[in-house]
């Protein structure tokens, strides 16, 4: 009886120990292939879900990338526009009010949320307090995790869903403080892929109206 309750008492102890050990595992895997990375092409799926709204708010698109800050994320539905970042600044294209808005991207910038995963600029391992987690998926082969900012940001943590057989990122959750969420679903993933010579310059089209945002 003695010998089954050690047992059981040290299977208790392990079983944490183990999640610790996977979850930290899944997260230098995942940073190791985003390092092993030059460029990346990818099908993404957004989604927005206000605290407020029962129906998220969902586009899909296409993402370019290429390092160390080379970034072009180009909505094709429900409405074209384009977020791209390259050489310091950021242009965002919107095809519907024919705007075209160009800003000075702050260095910060790169260490956000998904674009520091994204690009590798941020160590996953020395930002982020992490956890094994289960959430809801319709993926197999995947691990998934909890990241917690060692500092306190725009966000309370992220969930990530790493394929298992490529360590790539397929899925990233953010959840805001107030209680937001925002959801990146990626799908045909291509790591070092040859990317079009001009992807990361912007084509304005005639009669677009041009904002220079100096953050005033």
């Amino acid at each position: 009886m003695k010998a089954v309750c050690l047992a059981i008492s040290l299977t208790l102890f392990w079983i944490p120990v183990l999640k610790a050990q996977d979850a930290l595992e899944t997260a230098r895997r995942l940073e190791n292939t985003i390092k092993s990375m030059r460029t990346l092409r990818a099908d993404f799926e957004q989604l927005y879900f206000p605290a407020s709204v029962s129906e998220p708010i969902q586009e899909k698109g296409e993402l370019y990338l290429q390092k160390p800050d080379f970034m072009r994320w180009e909505y094709k539905t429900p409405e074209e526009k384009v977020f791209l970042a390259a050489n310091g600044r950021f242009e965002m294209y919107l095809a519907a009010e024919k705007q075209v808005i160009r800003s000075v991207i702050p260095p910060e910038a790169y260490e956000s949320d998904i674009i520091g995963i994204l690009l590798g600029s941020r160590s996953v391992i020395e930002a982020y307090q992490i956890e094994s987690v289960r959430f809801p998926t319709d993926a197999v082969h995947v691990k998934q995790i909890k990241l917690t900012p060692n500092e306190e940001g725009e966000f309370s943590h992220l969930l990530l869903e790493v394929d298992s057989r490529t360590w790539l990122l397929r899925r990233a959750v953010i959840i805001e403080w107030a209680g937001n969420k925002r959801e990146y679903v990626f799908r045909k993933l291509r790591p070092n892929a040859t990317l079009p010579g001009d992807i990361f310059k912007l084509r304005i089209p005639p009669g677009c109206e041009i904002i220079e945002d100096r953050g005033d």
